[in-house]
């Protein structure tokens, strides 16, 4: 249900004295999203990935105990990578691609994915 417009002007005014109280704080709001932490903790799994792998490759041979703990690392990186791209998996495109700018740069320029959408349902409706 969209806001109305005594809503948005509450909500502009809040915005606006967030901004002047705390501007860091108003500025990461504004660039992350809910999905932000999560593609941070894949990213840093796969890197923990990586670092067990090298760990694994370059020590098994001569201490066996800490290759092990490289293929421990491998392991706990690899659940850490599936947790959280599975989380990552509930989001939509919109999500992914959002302007850091806020949802008003939206209003200003039409969306290509609903241009994209709108070319998909014509031709959908001429091959019916």
């Amino acid at each position: 249900m969209p806001l109305s417009d005594h809503e948005q002007r509450i909500l502009a005014q809040l915005e606006e004295s967030l901004s002047k109280q705390d501007p860091h704080f108003a500025k990461s709001v504004r660039t992350t999203n809910v999905y932000t932490h999560g593609g941070r903790r894949v990213r840093w799994g796969v890197a923990g990935f990586v670092a067990g792998l090298v760990l694994l490759v370059l020590t098994f041979s001569h201490w066996i105990a800490l290759g092990l703990v490289g293929v421990a690392l491998m392991f706990v990186s690899a659940i850490v990578v599936e947790r959280n791209a599975r989380l990552l998996g509930r989001a939509s495109w919109q999500d992914f691609t959002r302007t850091p700018h806020g949802d008003d740069a939206r209003v200003n320029h039409p969306s290509r994915a609903g241009s994209l959408r709108d070319w998909l349902s014509r031709q959908r409706r001429k091959s019916e």
